[in-house]
């Protein structure tokens, strides 16, 4: 019997390479001499560094940049594939908003300006190629935080730098780039990117993400003109900069700034990882796909990883099993959409804290994992046909 794990983390609680292995310590009590093939699984969000890059053979390097409030540093981590000289940064490793307190949540001030020093830092170990996860942001800035990093230089009409964060915007005048390091004309960029929003207006990034970020209405108003304004600035870099273009808004802005500064292109999160981690090659001569995350409801059908590795199991008629940390009524819908079976692993009625506790989510998929390959043995039949 081959298994193929690709599950998604469960957050707050385990990473995909610990939900994996809790999987395949149950398959291993009842099949013993099972194949069985673990393959880390992120859809672009957080967790994607780790996944690709564990699941390419590649390495982390950790170096300190600055956080989302200026004047603040963290502790980011990203990875390389020396091979094929690629760095894969998720942003909110430098300017999330979960490293932002929130009392102080602000996107007048939060900057992306730690994205372009990990970016920068890729560039000095070789890499050319860039894969960026760009959910989870604290900033409303259009990205310009990470080109200033990068040597652009965005100024007043005094011919001064404006200040990091989204205030800057208001001063914007002239955008400068003959100071740009030299090397990123030669970098490509692929932004894992599932947002269609675009930068400006009533489902740009100021009015749809501003709030969680701790924009007032007034921000809101005040951000989406400036955006507007650093947009038009933007064609004398790129007569081809779209402002409307689909995901030029995620990330306060960030989707906008790679394709119009960078030689980038959005894509979908779960697309690039399940491509680079060459998952499909893996399901092709399997019997059994398992997938999953946290939480299985109808959101799951709509893009999330799962169903991305469904679908791939689906090609080759494999029979899909998930396992979540709970699930909800419209979970059924996961059935219709290549998921054969699913599994909530919680035990016995505790608290959220509880279930969430490490060690118990690893013996609950452990033991749920163990009870459903009982079942496939009892059935005496591993491709369950």
């Amino acid at each position: 019997m081959k298994v193929v794990i690709a599950i998604d983390s469960f957050k707050g609680s385990l990473t995909s390479l610990e939900a994996a292995n809790a999987i395949k310590s149950g398959i291993l009590k009842v099949y013993e001499n099972a194949d069985v093939v673990i393959s880390p699984l992120a859809d672009g969000g957080e967790g994607t560094t780790y996944a690709l890059t564990k699941g390419m053979g590649g390495e982390f390097r950790k170096l300190n940049v600055c956080g989302p409030l200026e004047n603040t540093k963290v502790e980011a981590s990203y990875g390389i594939i020396r091979s094929n000289k690629t760095a894969i940064i998720e942003m909110s490793s430098a300017a999330g908003i979960t490293l932002v307190d929130e009392s102080k949540k602000n996107p007048l001030y939060t900057t992306t300006y730690g994205v372009g020093e990990i970016i920068q830092d890729a560039i000095t170990q070789g890499c050319r190629n860039f894969i960026v996860g760009i959910g989870g942001s604290a900033t409303n800035d259009g990205g310009i935080g990470m080109l200033q990093a990068l040597g652009y230089e965005f100024l007043d009409k005094d011919n001064k730098k404006i200040s990091l964060g989204g205030i800057g915007l208001k001063n914007l005048e002239r955008i400068d780039d003959s100071k740009v390091i030299k090397e990123l004309k030669n970098c490509n960029f692929k932004i894992a990117c599932d947002v269609t929003n675009p930068l400006c207006g009533e489902n740009g990034c100021s009015a749809v993400f501003g709030p969680q970020k701790g924009a007032s209405k007034e921000m809101i108003v005040s951000l989406d003109e400036w955006l507007k304004k650093y947009a038009v600035l933007s064609k004398k870099i790129n007569p081809k900069a779209d402002e409307n273009y689909p995901g030029t808004g995620a990330a306060g802005g960030l989707g906008f700034a790679f394709l119009t500064f960078t030689n980038a292109k959005l894509e979908s999160g779960i697309d690039i990882v399940l491509k680079e981690t060459k998952l499909e090659e893996k399901i092709i001569d399997s019997d059994i796909v398992i997938t999953g995350e946290g939480r299985l409801d109808k959101q799951t059908v709509m893009g999330k990883a799962p169903i991305g590795v469904a679908n791939i199991a689906k090609k080759y008629d494999k029979k899909v099993i998930a396992f979540a940390g709970c699930v909800t009524k419209d979970a059924v819908l996961c059935n219709e959409n290549g998921i054969d079976a699913f599994f909530p692993i919680l035990r016995e009625v505790v608290t959220l804290e509880e279930a969430m506790d490490k060690k118990v989510s690893i013996y609950n998929m452990q033991e749920t994992a163990r009870e459903v390959f009982s079942l496939i043995k009892a059935v005496g039949n591993c491709k369950l046909e």
